[in-house]
């Protein structure tokens, strides 16, 4: 084994699981520690143990809060794992958030799968309950921007990567045996340049070594207005009386997208019809965002005004079940927002189930859609799908809207690359799906000198 390792055993060929061991002699740390979602067979490796001992790493390193990059954390933490799980504050705040939900989701659907008996699993079990998760978040510790800190023999420094509130790409010094650092810096999940909601990613440090998201690695976002294409997209549908479903994800997407009806409302481009957020995750997190988005935690001018301002004055949020229940007997027109942004659980479902067979309502897609999720199979134009151990018939119309995510496209990533003072000597290509992320390591071995490498799940490379 050599004296410093960088292991990959998570977001190597895939967009989810992000999970990153780098080791020097005895000491360890774990980058991000996401759950895997998509493909069944992917989804079985939440259930096996991680690929490296749960009470290796000293410390755990958060780059930002999506269940992909911390999802795993109550797992890991009933298999042994004992120590700090370090993030910045925010991060920290919308962890919470995410594993308390993730794990009531965990809970219900599998109660659910009991009552229904739809389950190969008898009984169904949740991956982790309410309680590991609350566990887990007692080893969160909080560190802000710009802080050099120290874990174990490594040291640490969360720099702003405008992905979402609190994200961040990881500097990491990694010690060598010959008294020399190793530089490596881990982008997380990088934002996009000059977005609502959310500052530019800073500019990439240098270093040796470079752990680089590709989930956007092939192509560029759409420059098409997001108002326009929320009037094009919606409007027949509601002036036909339908119900537009919006599958969004809690963090961040939920947020844009009620911040982009409200301009087209607001602009007399788009009818002022009912909004309702199902979801008590984004409830939650909207607060979050409000709070944050007018304390000093951000460094330049973010398009926005007051906190309730953020969104329409007829959006209407939906946080118990009861309450969720009632949106089943309300007539369109209407458009009703619901998580999960790639249809893999949650109250998004039950919506599908209604709204999907009636050819009046709009499926609309807002975000990247992983292999062998219900998104997926929508957005390539499935006759069906299977929801609760039934296939629902899909003649609604299914759209997706462009330009929303919170992901750098290929420019952007390229650009981002080119921030650098120097280029990096090395850089991974991880968060990507394989064709995604070839055509990334294809453009930048035409701009930059970098050895790029596209890592195998479980492949480990030496630190020199």
């Amino acid at each position: 084994m050599p004296a410093a390792s960088i292991a990959f055993h998570g977001g190597a060929g895939t967009v989810t699981g992000s999970r990153f061991l780098v080791t020097a002699g005895r000491d360890a740390v774990l980058v991000d520690c996401g759950l895997f979602q998509g493909l069944k067979e992917l989804r079985l490796q939440n259930w096996q143990r991680p690929g490296f001992d749960p009470q290796a790493p000293r410390a755990i390193v958060l780059t930002h809060a999506h269940i992909d990059h911390t999802g795993y954390l109550p797992r890991l933490v009933r298999l042994g794992y004992r120590g700090p799980v370090y993030a910045t504050p925010a991060t920290a705040e919308m962890t919470r958030i995410l594993l308390i939900d993730a794990a009531e989701i965990q809970e219900e659907d599998a109660a659910f799968a009991n009552r229904k008996g739809f389950s190969k699993h008898h009984p169904a079990l949740p991956l982790y309950t309410v309680k590991d998760a609350l566990r887990a978040l007692e080893y969160l510790r909080t560190r802000p921007y710009g802080e050099r800190f120290e874990a174990g023999t490594f040291r640490v420094t969360f720099r702003n990567a405008g992905h979402i509130l609190g994200s961040s790409f990881v500097q990491l010094e990694v010690p060598l045996a010959d008294d020399r650092a190793h530089r490596i810096v881990f982008s997380g999940d990088l934002g996009r340049y000059r977005q609502p909601l959310h500052t530019d990613p800073v500019p990439l440090p240098a270093c040796d070594t470079l752990v680089l998201e590709s989930t956007y690695g092939d192509r560029a976002h759409s420059h098409e207005p997001i108002v326009s294409q929320l009037r094009d997209e919606l409007l027949p549908t509601l002036e036909r009386g339908g119900t537009v479903l919006i599958p969004a994800f809690a963090v961040a997407r939920a947020q844009l997208v009620t911040h982009h009806l409200r301009v087209a409302i607001e602009t007399g481009r788009f009818p002022d019809v009912p909004i309702h957020i199902d979801s008590p995750m984004a409830n939650d997190v909207t607060g979050l965002y409000s709070r944050y988005l007018e304390s000093e935690y951000l460094d330049r001018d973010i398009p926005h005004t007051a906190p309730g301002a953020l969104f329409p004055r007829n959006v209407r949020f939906h946080r118990t079940i009861e309450d969720s229940k009632r949106l089943n007997n309300l007539p369109g027109p209407r458009i009703i927002i619901a998580a999960s942004g790639m249809l893999t659980g949650g109250r998004v479902l039950h919506h599908l189930q209604r709204l999907a067979p009636d050819p009046r309502n709009l499926i609309c897609l807002v975000g990247y859609q992983a292999a062998g999720t219900r998104g997926r199979a929508l957005l390539e134009g499935a006759p069906a799908v299977r929801v609760f151990g039934i296939d629902v018939d899909v003649r609604a119309r299914v759209t997706c809207l462009h330009g929303l995510s919170a992901h750098a496209d290929r420019d952007e990533l390229l650009r981002w690359v080119e921030s650098a003072p120097e280029p990096p000597k090395r850089i991974f290509l991880v968060h990507g799906e394989p064709p995604a992320a070839e055509a990334l390591a294809g453009a930048l071995r035409g701009r930059v000198p970098s050895d790029i490498r596209i890592p195998a799940l479980g492949e480990a490379f030496p630190l020199e």
